[in-house]
């Protein structure tokens, strides 16, 4: 992972599947519950478009839509890479 270019948000989703319970006494099933969200960046490289997904936790805010996030790629292999 050496080289470094700017990929976009393409979407935002949230996990609804994972519940993370904040509070130690509920009152309903969704009091005090945050889930984590995937998001996707797309981002281009020698002119060949990839995407990305990463996990962000429960507790971290997603970027929103069409903000620009740094992506590190590997340069014999750009569809590895880790969004930062």
């Amino acid at each position: 992972m050496d080289r470094k270019t700017v990929g976009t948000v393409v979407s935002v989703k949230k996990q609804w599947w994972l519940k993370v319970n904040t509070k130690p006494v509920r009152l309903h099933a969704l009091d005090g519950a945050t889930f984590p969200h995937i998001i996707k960046v797309s981002y281009t490289v020698n002119g060949t478009g990839y995407c990305k997904r990463r996990w962000i936790r429960a507790c971290d805010q997603p970027p929103p839509l069409g903000t620009e996030v740094t992506v590190v790629y590997d340069e014999n292999k750009p569809s590895k890479s880790k969004v930062l």
